[in-house]
């Protein structure tokens, strides 16, 4: 068995991981690093196009992010702080275009306008409200809102065509919203990574052993799934940014600030349609109102998409339950998570969660006609034969400790770091990949916090020129930042 020593060890080719490789290579060209992908290629998993929504997650339409509280308050303290960490992503992608490390900003990013789009009088309220507020702040300054279907049918003529006139809907708009390619985003920054001397890319290898060495460093084990050889890398610091993989890999890995996580599995699917006359009539992200019981990442919409260049339009997601923690992974994966630490957590769940779990079984029963049903609720005159079902990738929802030692369902990532800073794993979903920039400069502050201090900082504010600062508190740097980003990730609509 052989053992390759690198100073960053990289497991799983997705966002997350290749992102916090782009940093870390421009933040000191000198660290060696090695990353380990279990399948034959990169962004194969949850970044790849066709395995999420593709939103550029900024808060303007997703109403999950802005929820109502008892008293029929909307808060949006959420949508500011998503908006805010996505304008980061934003900012890191135009530094790299501006140098040429990135190709053609419409090759992974194209703008598509964010909507919101309800019916009924209490929803209308709520999205009125919702506009009152978000627009009276500079990140959302740019939020429309009508309630008049003759406008309505300009933004978005498939939503509005054949729609009883005597109902009573409203929606927002965003013009600047964004539909991202996440996994021609991801090859393109790992292809970039690959010209550094000191990277080393290993695909169809995967990670099964941890030993935590007395100096801080890891010896990780990994095997090639073709050849079943193994190998050791002896690595300074070690980041799981294997999406649902994580979690697995995170409790093999026996740190102390893992026990009680375990996950809960949800799969999805889209109806996808590619007939050119259909896809051309709407170009928005529609996003509408979760049903009751139903986890956030379900929220229903109606999306532009242009991934490897081809546009198409889908709707959904429609969830279901696996017991798989990736798309190619095991079914044995959840029973495989359960450990002593996080039995209670997971049961509690389980039994609290009764709404989501009879939503998830009568999601798994519905027919092509049923899930067709619910795309005329944003595209009235579709017909069944236009649309075809894919599946999403999975998401494994966080599930840890409450206050009392039971458990919680989490709807977003958190990141878990061990004590000295020498490995790091991201977990969760929503809004993900979108502010991947933000959660890997977490990484950096938490796992290099001294090389942050020592010089790392003035390096990243010169890709990054708002580190350091609030954009959601000041209004003059957000106009200078959104206007370079905009243009130069050729997002503006004017």
């Amino acid at each position: 068995m052989t053992t390759q020593k690198v100073d960053v060890l990289l497991v799983g080719g997705g966002v997350m991981s290749a992102t916090l490789g782009t940093l870390l290579s421009k933040l000191d060209p000198s660290l060696s690093i090695a990353m380990v992908e279990r399948l034959d290629h990169v962004a194969h998993e949850s970044t790849d196009g066709w395995n999420n929504a593709g939103t550029g997650h900024a808060g303007y339409c997703e109403l999950n992010y802005t929820a109502e509280n008892e008293h029929g308050v909307v808060d949006i303290e959420r949508a500011l702080s998503i908006n805010a960490n996505f304008e980061i992503s934003l900012q890191l992608w135009s530094y790299l275009v501006e140098r040429g490390e990135l190709p053609s900003p419409s090759e992974f990013i194209n703008t598509t306008p964010h909507m919101s789009f309800v019916w009924g009088e209490d929803n209308v309220a709520f999205l009125r409200q919702r506009h009152e507020k978000m627009s009276a702040h500079h990140l959302f300054k740019e939020m429309e809102f009508s309630d008049d279907p003759s406008v309505l049918k300009e933004w978005m003529p498939l939503v509005m065509a054949g729609r009883n006139p005597d109902e009573k809907v409203a929606a927002t708009r965003v013009k600047h919203g964004s539909d991202v390619d996440f996994g021609s985003l991801t090859r393109n920054l790992v292809k970039q990574l690959q010209k550094h001397e000191k990277f080393s890319l290993l695909v169809n290898h995967e990670v099964d052993d941890f030993e935590h060495a007395r100096d801080g460093s890891w010896f990780v084990r990994i095997n090639d799934r073709k050849t079943k050889k193994a190998t050791t890398v002896r690595a300074k610091f070690v980041f799981l940014g294997a999406g649902g993989g994580a979690l697995p890999l995170l409790q093999e890995s026996g740190i102390d600030e893992a026990n009680g996580y375990g996950g809960f599995p949800v799969s999805g699917q889209w109806l996808v349609c590619k007939d050119p006359k259909i896809v051309s009539q709407h170009h928005a992200k529609v996003y509408g109102k979760a049903a009751i019981g139903a986890p956030p990442m379900s929220v229903p919409h109606l999306d532009t998409r242009i991934i490897n260049g081809e546009p198409a339009l889908l709707f959904g997601p429609f969830a279901g339950f696996t017991t798989k923690f990736l798309k190619k992974g095991s079914k044995l994966d959840l029973l495989k998570s359960v450990s002593i630490s996080n039995m209670l957590p997971m049961m509690s769940v389980g039994i609290n969660n009764m709404d989501l779990t009879k939503y998830l079984i009568s999601e798994v029963r519905q027919s092509h006609s049923d899930r067709v049903a619910s795309l005329r609720d944003y595209f009235p005159e579709c017909k069944d034969s236009d649309w075809t079902l894919a599946d999403a990738g999975q998401r494994v929802q966080i599930i840890k400790k409450d206050d009392q030692g039971r458990g919680k369902l989490e709807f977003g990532t958190e990141l878990v770091a061990s004590k000295d800073g020498s490995l790091a794993a991201l977990l969760g979903a929503s809004p993900g990949a979108s502010v991947a920039v933000q959660a890997m400069i977490e990484v950096l502050e938490r796992c290099f916090a001294d090389k942050m201090k020592s010089g790392w900082d003035k390096r990243l504010k010169e890709m990054i020129p708002s580190y350091g600062q609030l954009l959601k508190r000041d209004p003059e740097l957000l106009a200078v930042t959104r206007e370079r980003t905009l243009r130069t990730l050729q997002l503006n609509q004017d």
